[in-house]
């Protein structure tokens, strides 16, 4: 039986091993932590085939400089003299085009209606209850800019072969009648859906350690070993792991990773925040996108989960609160019966989304060590796209026609 280890742990690295398991391979994952503390689990929970524009967009530029001004803004990017972060945002810079907009739509579009799909196959499973919703979610804005640019996307989406709807404030109130409204409107990105991160992972862990897959905590890679092109072995201090293919699947750690193998990868850590509160009133039934705030808002497991930030810097531990606070301070200008508390920093949960300057993962076998297969990059939809990079990994080690063709997510681009 072929030996296939995996470094990671959060959603891309156990569909990873879901899918190799269901193909027969012998499957071990190393995860630095104890993995109920990484992105897969922190998140809004939403699957978004509306989310077709990458991060790298002609307007991103001029909004984030202004942001970078604003400590409660939902954009930050600490200046450094870091040369990763340099090298990142010029090529951000490059990307940033509507060129490369245009050219992104689909490959994006296809990979998230294959996930979509296969999370609801794995729905059907036994033991695999997720909490998966098909409401889709609500784009609410307050200004007719904002109003404009989501039409545009709409009409956009509309020509993918997305539903979505741009609908009045009335019509948003007939969707929402719990809820106290004070927008403009919203567009109804009936295409998404969403779930419980939590219950998805823990399912899936226990579906795979009931399975014969490994899933070895607290075993951080330190070292890896190769010869010609190929790994030879992976060391986690003392502990040598040895196998016939590899997984980088570490998210934002992914560079440094790559980087004992020889292997560079332009990604920048991005961090966001959340928090949940109890919602008995169950008044938010269809999540929520606050447009102009850049914040989510997901109804889960009776409780509301609220999140947004993307801080790009070095990962880091520190929380910053002011960031909380704009989150917080938001939410009431859109749904004034919301007003969440500001929480303790004990119950602040952060994560770093794994953002490449292009805004497309990275999916694909390495050109440098040929039994290195890399999955990471996936910004704010690592969960989204998670089954469908998940399936593809097991393609790829599998020596098998991918489900989707894979050069715009080459690894060396």
């Amino acid at each position: 039986m072929s030996k296939v280890l995996i470094i990671g742990g959060g959603i891309v690295g156990l569909t990873s091993a879901y899918y190799l398991q269901k193909k027969g391979y012998e499957v071990t994952i190393l995860d630095k932590g104890d993995i109920t503390d990484n992105c897969s689990f922190g998140n809004a929970g939403m699957i978004v085939p509306s989310h077709f524009v990458p991060l790298a967009a002609p307007g991103m530029l001029k909004q984030g400089i202004r942001w970078m001004f604003d400590s409660k803004s939902p954009f930050y990017v600490r200046p450094s003299l870091n040369g990763n972060l340099i090298n990142w945002g010029l090529k951000f810079m490059k990307y940033a085009t509507a060129k490369h907009v245009s050219q992104s739509a689909e490959p994006l579009r296809d990979l998230s209606l294959l996930s979509k799909k296969l999370y609801e196959d794995l729905a059907k499973e036994p033991d695999f209850d997720f909490e998966l919703t098909h409401n889709g979610i609500l784009a609410y804005y307050k200004t007719e800019k904002a109003g404009e640019e989501e039409a545009h996307l709409a009409a956009r989406a509309i020509e993918l072969g997305l539903d979505m709807a741009v609908l009045s404030a009335a019509e948003c109130s007939v969707l929402q009648p719990d809820l106290k409204l004070d927008v403009l409107g919203a567009v109804h990105y009936r295409c998404d859906a969403h779930l419980y991160p939590a219950k998805l992972m823990n399912a899936l862990l226990k579906y795979l350690t009931a399975n014969g897959v490994k899933i070895e905590r607290g075993k951080e890679v330190d070292k890896i070993e190769t010869a010609g092109n190929r790994i030879m072995k992976v060391f986690t201090g003392n502990e040598a792991w040895d196998a016939d293919q590899y997984v980088i699947a570490t998210g934002s750690w992914s560079p440094a990773v790559a980087k004992m193998a020889d292997i560079k990868i332009s990604l920048m850590p991005g961090k966001g925040y959340s928090f949940m509160e109890p919602e008995p009133q169950n008044r938010l039934t269809i999540p929520a996108l606050l447009c102009e705030a850049r914040v989510a808002i997901t109804p889960m497991n009776g409780q509301i989960r609220y999140g947004g930030t993307m801080e790009l810097d070095k990962i880091n531990t520190r929380i910053n609160m002011q960031r909380v606070k704009g989150i917080v301070e938001s939410v009431p200008a859109y749904f004034p019966d919301l007003k969440p508390a500001i929480p303790a920093e004990k119950d602040i949960w952060y994560g770093f989304r794994p953002s490449s300057p292009d805004g497309l993962p990275y999916i694909g076998r390495s050109n440098k060590r040929e039994n290195l297969v890399i999955a990471t990059g996936h910004g704010m939809m690592g969960l989204s796209l998670g089954p469908a990079t998940g399936l593809l990994v097991s393609q790829l080690i599998d020596g098998a026609a991918t489900e989707l063709e894979l050069k715009p997510f080459v690894v060396a681009r």
